[in-house]
């Protein structure tokens, strides 16, 4: 698969294999983190190695919170958040924008400052719609643009609860805000205009904290303590995504997909393959650690264009790229819309998704908030740069196997931030 010049994606035909994915990325975060806040030891099995959970870990190390990582099982010996110490360094997300964000919750009401830096990507990342919030509760912020931009430091001190109505529907947001809210004065409220995942709420819970949650409001009281837990983190269905996708346009064969998380704020994937006309079931369903995970099993369909916009976009934001690549190969036309919020990620992931498919061979057109997509029956293959974005490294490796004539892709290393097995699994199924 490997050329002098980067990673060459041959197409395949045929699927076939029995496989989990890594850890979901957002529950390792969250339990990490928690388990640093909590008093007493947390086993975390399952975790994702991945490079942005690693920098979670990282930071929790300068804060005076110590642990122990073998593969995918993490032991952490909590401490309590009030005894965590001022960080003798900057404290370097990488390229995680989770990390930062909740960081800068978690640190909002400490009795220290702490200053924040990441790769490039996170420097040009806004972080005012959490600084924004953080500000009105009592934080003080310095940073590039009016405290926009890393490099930023936050002073904690004294907070107080509120109400705070996000611009957006982001659960880093939403998470930064209650976590704040765990040692402000007060309750503390969040009114989202569409409801985003809901990992942090429900795994608080798992940890002892009462937040209360309804439609699209959730409330925090503050002075709550979390109670160390050991905690199983399911398949990450953002990850499985890719592999739906592969499974469901390749020409024959039959995947299963282990244990992925199946939590309804983010199966927006799900349904949308399923509305295409993906033949995708659902076995095993359990619920374990406030989770619910299922096997799923995927066969080659014949997919046919949609539209998605609205209240589903939170439920599968990091999932557009790929749906992206399905839309591409299946009949009719297909429409993005309400999905702006991709302009902020690893990268604007509306020009780079539309400038990458084109190159393909691919018929779209970029729109404001998405994209809308002339499906036809042929990738031609060709040339893709992954921008640093480890979803569109996946994408355009999928988008290879699919293709006619193959992929020449540039920067498949940044797949392994979020997916460290992604070419052996790739190489697994398809038997390269």
């Amino acid at each position: 698969m490997t050329e002098e010049q980067g990673v060459f994606i041959h197409p395949q035909r045929q699927i076939n294999g029995d496989i989990t994915v890594p850890g979901d990325k957002s529950i390792s975060h969250r339990a990490a983190l928690f388990g640093g806040m909590a008093k007493g030891n947390t086993h975390i099995m399952n975790f994702l190695p991945g490079q942005d959970c690693l920098s979670t870990l990282s930071c929790l190390k300068a804060l005076g919170v110590n642990w122990e990582r073998r593969e995918s099982e993490v032991w952490i010996q909590g401490q309590g958040l009030e005894n965590w110490t001022e960080p003798q360094d900057v404290l370097d997300v990488g390229n995680s924008g989770t990390t930062f964000r909740l960081m800068l919750g978690v640190l909002a009401g400490s009795p220290f400052a702490s200053t924040f830096t990441g790769d490039e990507s996170i420097r040009k990342r806004p972080m005012r719609r959490v600084t924004g919030p953080l500000l009105e509760m009592g934080v003080k912020v310095l940073g590039r643009q009016e405290g926009n931009f890393a490099p930023l430091t936050i002073q904690g001190g004294d907070l107080k609860g509120g109400v705070f109505k996000t611009p957006v529907a982001s659960a880093q947001v939403k998470s930064a805000i209650l976590l704040a809210g765990l040692r402000a004065s007060g309750e503390t409220w969040v009114i989202e205009p569409a409801l985003s995942r809901d990992h942090t709420e429900r795994m608080l819970r798992g940890f002892g904290v009462e937040v209360w949650s309804e439609g699209t409001q959730s409330r925090i009281i503050g002075g709550s303590k979390l109670t160390a837990q050991d905690v199983s983190v399911p398949g990450d269905i953002s990850s499985a995504a890719f592999f739906l996708v592969l499974g469901s346009l390749m020409k024959k064969g039959e995947l299963l997909i282990r244990k992925v998380g199946v939590n309804p704020t983010r199966t927006g994937i799900l349904d949308v393959l399923l509305k295409m006309g993906a033949d995708i079931q659902l076995e095993n369903y359990a619920e374990i650690c406030g989770e619910p995970r299922a096997d799923l099993r995927v066969r080659p369909s014949e997919l046919h264009g949609v539209e998605i916009q609205g209240e589903i976009i939170p439920r599968l934001i990091d999932e557009v790229p790929i749906l992206a690549v399905a839309a591409s190969l299946a009949k009719g036309e297909t429409v993005i819309r309400d999905a702006a919020e991709l302009r902020v990620k690893e990268s604007d992931r509306i020009s780079t998704v539309v400038e990458g498919l084109q190159a393909l061979g691919a018929d779209l057109e970029e729109l404001p908030d998405g994209m809308r997509i002339t499906g036809k029956t042929r990738l031609r293959g060709g040339r893709a740069k992954s921008h640093h974005d480890h979803r569109l490294a996946m994408s355009w490796t999928i988008a290879g196997l699919l293709s006619e004539e193959g992929v020449s892709l540039e920067g498949i290393e940044a797949a392994f931030v979020s997916f460290p097995s992604f070419l052996p699994l790739i190489e697994q199924v398809t038997h390269i």
